[in-house]
């Protein structure tokens, strides 16, 4: 085997362990949604998942800076991403969904949640077919990151977070993300395992010779979260995630019955 990068190991291995606190912290989520531990272990998991993207990024990029990518990393971000974009918001979605007292509800949510893991496996199993293709700019399929993302978003939509949007009651939120979580998430399952095409931001702002524009895409971005807090990165996560779909219906509607062109396979 060829040496082993240290620190992109390391990096991709926070990412794992990210995961695994996100996973023991929303098993200590009381099965009563009014206690108030109830809204700081959802965070707190929520926010370790988004924590976990950090290390993915970086990682990659801290691999490429010093030329020392390999097979061995390649397939270790896949074993770490399965447990953070994987099973980490799919044990989520399934512990926030226990308080409900209507029947058969969490079965179907543990269904969905099953069908997740499936879904990020699949989409990673993918990927690890299609990584030769190392200029490509574009995802196919809603990468796992971005998924686990979404789902994360509406987590922090759940818990009793500082809302500068006071205007809407907190119980009301929980209830209506308490309903659509569970369809969110098997809405971003479905879009990992498809064949719309995703653009590659990350790539984009690392790679981008003009410096200038990307920095002030960041600035912003960050400008945003900050303001806005957990509904920014709800507004975020969700636009990218529906840009796949939206994109290839309006390239539908103005070519009309003319074939679309097959998308370039993209990196996770």
């Amino acid at each position: 085997m060829r040496p082993i990068a240290i620190v992109p190991t390391l990096l991709t291995l926070g990412n794992a362990v990210c995961g695994f606190i996100s996973i023991a912290i929303a098993s200590q989520i009381p099965l009563k949604a009014d206690e108030p531990a109830t809204s700081v272990y959802i965070g707190l998991s929520a926010v370790f998942i988004l924590l976990a993207m950090v290390f993915d990024v970086l990682d990659g990029y801290a691999a490429r800076l010093a030329h020392c990518t390999s097979e061995f990393g390649a397939q270790l971000d896949s074993l770490c991403d399965a447990i953070s974009f994987g099973a980490a918001p799919a044990f989520l979605l399934w512990r926030m969904s226990q308080d409900v007292g209507r029947p058969f509800i969490p079965q179907a949510v543990a269904v969905i949640a099953a069908l997740y893991v499936i879904c990020t496996v699949l989409r990673l199993a993918r990927f690890n077919l299609e990584h030769a293709a190392e200029g490509a700019k574009r995802f196919i399929g809603l990468p796992s990151p971005a998924a686990a993302g979404c789902v994360a978003s509406l987590a922090l939509l759940r818990c009793d977070l500082p809302l500068l949007w006071t205007v809407v009651d907190k119980g009301l939120m929980r209830g209506i993300v308490g309903i659509s979580a569970p369809l969110a998430a098997l809405v971003v399952a479905v879009l990992m395992v498809s064949a719309f095409p995703y653009p590659h931001y990350t790539r984009q702002m690392l790679r981008s010779r003009k410096q200038f524009p990307v920095l002030v895409r960041v600035v912003l971005t960050l400008s945003l979260i900050a303001l806005t807090l957990e509904v920014s990165f709800f507004l975020l996560f969700w636009a990218y995630a529906l840009n796949g779909p939206l994109r290839y219906a309006i390239l539908r509607l103005r070519r009309g019955n003319k074939p679309l062109p097959d998308p370039t396979p993209g990196l996770d």
